[in-house]
């Protein structure tokens, strides 16, 4: 097997196989090294940011006085990075002391910074390419001559080392391969993953938007985007009450001391907001979690065994300081609604209720047509068990019930230790986003500590106190992050039931058809359909392209005939027929798909 040779950033060099991780990932950091290289030799005066692979490809990141790099001159830069190799250029390792480091770019402060971050008792491990030197961040090819299939693809804004505080950089991103099918295939990937980004999808059919000057990470949802959420909200809540689950509604602050007594404070500050200081001594916060609002619902009353299962849920506000550089679109947000619901069971109960959630959820898998999942078991790191709650017991006693139970149900599922929460295991159902990311969508978690911390119980049978078991879970996951899943997965054609906009009704002509499209909307709102009517003075074939472009999944035409016969002619997304029926034959039609949730019968 052909192998390639490793420059590490100790100056160690070695040798590895092509075809390996190790490899590839050394040809991004190489890309990105060249780019870097690159960019410094075609614009005077260019300060440079991080340059860095990623498990998706590479990115560079660069200042510039006047405009920035635009995407135009992405093509002449590739250029220049070929020439490297063309000329069997060679990356060479160097140590230097901090102030020859520094001296090298007097004028380029995110230079001069990054040297200072990684300075080691006064020494920078630094890699030269060319006339361009910077630290060295990562493992590179000691000969680039094989970076030859790449595509520098876009340009983005981002913040200096992640923080809105920070100057805004021009960050270009790119990919590379070592051989040339394997560029063009992740290429059209990467097509297929843009036709399906929920966030030019939802720009296009103006779902929600972001706006980082008025609160990065804090989306606004548009009526068409709201809609979908609404949807989604009543689906879910009704499909729970009818579960069993008793819906509440609790505040989004906290006093601080509740985070502190569930272990929130302690294992997840630095994913919480600072607590607000009201004058007096008391500080509250912005939840992070809904857990101890769901325990004080339980502790509101003396609860009796006759009362458990006790299933409580809600559509949760909560509140996430995800740094500005993690954050994108509607999947990585400050503020989210978690639907969310904890049960309170007794040590008999586990494993009936777990499997009953788990019923739950593939059923709604099935109502939105979700299919491609897996099941994954997560167990804490036996070999570090010092970030979790510590009860060696507790942990191997709830780890081999949630073994037991999907055993009994035979599903399969792999097992992955360390993922577990810092209170428990879980089981945790894995999906891929457009991108092929794997996140996990749904979660179920047994809980043996936040009982034990808040101090709950239950008169048993005997008269006694006892204390419950909690199961976390989620079954959509969050509002944002849900539809952001589902908008990839349907690429924006919404099924009928979900559709911000059912039915558009399109009259032929304005001042004789008009009043008859109005009676055919009205009459579909009565009995529940999202309808518009097209009045605009538009050309009646732009009306029905536009319809098709907006994914609305029935798109009605009335004319002479339709007046005459009380029909409309019917056409439905993706469809180039139009087919002429009465206006009961197609309510019939429309109420069919909507019971059906738009799924072939």
């Amino acid at each position: 097997m052909a192998q390639v040779q490793l420059l590490y950033v100790d100056g160690s060099v070695e040798k590895v196989d092509k075809e390996s991780d190790a490899a590839l990932q050394a040809l991004r950091q190489t890309t990105a090294l060249l780019t870097a290289a690159a960019l410094h030799q075609q614009f005077d005066g260019i300060r440079l940011g991080d340059n860095q692979a990623t498990d998706d490809g590479f990115f560079i990141d660069s200042d510039k006085d006047e405009i920035q790099v635009s995407a135009d001159e992405l093509e002449a830069i590739a250029t220049i990075v070929k020439a490297f190799g063309k000329n069997k250029a060679k990356v060479e390792f160097e140590s230097a002391d901090l102030a020859d480091a520094k001296a090298l770019y007097p004028n380029d402060k995110f230079q001069q910074e990054l040297f200072e971050d990684h300075a080691e008792n006064g020494k920078v491990a630094l890699f030269k390419v060319g006339d361009f030197t910077t630290i060295a961040s990562g493992a590179v090819l000691n000969y680039v001559d094989v970076v030859k299939n790449f595509e520098l693809l876009s340009v983005a804004g981002a913040y200096w080392k992640g923080m809105s505080s920070n100057d805004m950089l021009q960050r270009i991103y790119g990919t590379v391969f070592f051989k040339k099918d394997d560029l063009e295939a992740d290429l059209v990937r990467r097509q297929e993953a843009k036709e399906r980004d929920h966030r030019v999808i939802g720009n296009d059919l103006d779902l929600f938007f972001v706006d980082p000057k008025v609160g990065a990470g804090l989306p606004y949802w548009m009526p068409n985007g709201a809609t979908i959420r609404r949807t989604i909200e009543r689906y879910i809540i009704d499909k729970e009450v009818s579960n069993g689950y008793n819906h509440v509604y609790t505040p989004i602050l906290m006093n601080l001391n509740e985070y502190k007594t569930s272990g929130h404070w302690q294992h997840y500050r630095e994913d919480m907001f600072p607590p607000m200081d009201m004058g007096d001594g008391e500080l509250l916060e912005l939840r992070p979690m809904n857990c101890p609002s769901h325990i004080q619902v339980y502790k509101h009353h003396i609860r009796s065994y006759r009362e458990l299962p006790l299933r409580i849920a809600e559509l949760g506000m909560m509140h996430r300081y995800e740094k500005s550089g993690a954050l994108s679109g509607l999947q990585r947000v400050r503020e989210m609604t978690l639907n969310d619901g904890h049960t309170f069971v007794t040590p008999d109960q586990i494993e009936e209720e777990f499997k009953s959630i788990l019923d739950l959820m593939i059923n709604v898998y099935h109502d939105f047509d979700i299919n491609d999942y897996t099941f994954r078991l997560s167990y804490r790191d036996p070999k570090n068990t010092d970030k979790y709650f510590d009860d060696d017991e507790m942990w191997n006693n709830a780890q081999t019930m949630l073994k037991q139970a999907m055993d009994d149900m035979n599903l399969n599922y792999v097992e992955a230790e360390g993922e577990a929460a810092f209170y428990g295991p879980k089981l945790d159902v894995q999906t891929k986003t457009a991108l092929g990311n794997e996140e996990t969508l749904s979660t179920i978690q047994l809980d043996f500590m936040l009982p034990k911390q808040f101090d709950l119980h239950y008169v048993g049978e005997d008269g006694k106190d006892h204390r419950p078991i909690m199961i976390h879970r989620g079954v959509i996951s969050t509002m944002e992050r849900f539809t952001a899943y589902l908008t990839e997965m349907y690429k924006g054609a919404f099924p009928t039931w979900l559709a911000p906009k059912q039915v558009q009704i399109i009259p032929v002509r304005e001042d004789t058809h008009a009043e008859y499209a109005d009676q055919v909307r009205n009459e579909l709102a009565a009995v529940g359909i999202r309808a518009t009517v097209d009045h605009r003075n538009e050309k009646m074939g732009y009306k029905i392209r536009e319809s098709q472009t907006h994914k609305v999944p029935y798109t009605l035409v009335v004319g002479d005939s339709e007046v005459e016969n009380e029909a409309v002619s019917v056409r439905k997304y993706g469809e180039q027929e139009q087919v002429s029926k009465s206006k009961a034959d197609f309510t019939s039609e429309i109420i069919a798909d909507l019971a059906t949730y738009s799924r072939e019968k």
